[in-house]
């Protein structure tokens, strides 16, 4: 089995959430209707989801 590398553990969600909300702001700013404003809805509202879930997380300390 292979070794996970720092760099992708420190830094996988990091760039996915990254992507996922220039993917949601270009299909916002090329969309117009339908399908670009459902994707522009999910993909930017993943990460803002994310964040509010891990942010009223109670810490486990």
């Amino acid at each position: 089995m292979k070794p996970r590398h720092a760099f992708w553990k420190l830094w996988g969600w990091p760039i996915a959430f990254g992507l996922l909300t220039c993917v949601g702001l270009i299909s916002a700013l090329f969309s117009d209707g339908g399908i670009g404003d459902v994707l522009a809805w999910l993909t930017l509202g993943i990460p803002v989801a994310a964040c509010v879930w891990f942010g009223f997380r109670p810490n486990r300390r």
